[in-house]
């Protein structure tokens, strides 16, 4: 059986070009496998805070963070919000900037971290950007992510117990030491095979490209492996 094609993203909850990038990177999935891929798509999340000193209760508005934050005037902030808010619809999102609640988003993947370990990472991923970015929710609040975590499946007194002992702090900041070795420094960020490195939100064609690109040159390597008389040739020849 053929092992599937690995990919490791690190991401944001409160990225919004984080939840765009993953409905592009699942198309890219789904153009990949229609054009003939054969190899199953692992996909595992990895921790990134865009913001870490951002406080768990933000007073203000998105607009008012990023104002503050990134020093931008508040006319270039609301115009920057429309245009992405336009490009999350494009890809059948509906950003509600005006009711997002800005916050420091550790917890939060300290349970994707639980998530992960009980099978459930994928589904919670997708619900905390969803509450996030649509519905108002505060994914800083051990009880609304405990409510949130259950949604998907997990045991809702074990999200709150893990959350509230920081049983998985050490692994979120495992998550960002190996960010920063890669050299990364803004999300999302894609790697393929532990090989190949996509930056952003990119169209799902570049997605769709990337991830044939790497299964060929990973079946290539494994059949190089699995002929090494062949491979001994080779090198003589050349």
């Amino acid at each position: 059986m053929t092992k599937p094609l690995k990919v490791d993203i690190w991401s944001d909850i409160a990225c919004p070009w984080c939840y765009i990038g993953k409905r592009k990177f699942e198309e890219g999935v789904r153009r990949y496998a229609a054009a003939g891929g054969e190899r199953d798509v692992e996909v595992e999340y990895h921790s990134f805070e865009l913001a870490p000193d951002t406080p768990v209760d933000f007073e203000g508005s998105e607009v008012d963070f990023l104002v503050g934050h990134k020093g931008m005037p508040r006319e270039q902030v609301t115009g920057m919000l429309d245009r992405v808010g336009q490009i999350a619809a494009s890809v059948g999102l509906a950003y509600d900037f005006d009711h997002i609640q800005h916050t420091k988003t550790l917890k939060a993947h300290e349970a994707l971290h639980l998530a992960k370990a009980r099978g459930r990472q994928i589904e919670l991923k997708e619900r905390l950007l969803a509450a996030y970015f649509e519905q108002g929710r505060h994914v800083g609040h051990v009880d609304e992510l405990a409510d949130l975590a259950a949604e998907v499946g997990l045991d809702r007194a074990e999200v709150v117990r893990a959350l509230e002992s920081g049983q998985f702090r050490e692994a979120v900041a495992a998550d960002i030491a190996q960010a920063r070795a890669y050299g990364i420094s803004g999300v999302p960020f894609f790697v393929l095979d532990s090989r190949y490195g996509v930056s952003g939100a990119q169209e799902p064609d570049v997605f769709a490209s990337a991830l044939a690109q790497a299964a060929a040159d990973s079946e290539a390597q494994d059949e190089d492996q699995d002929d090494p008389g062949q491979r001994e040739q080779d090198e003589a020849s050349a």
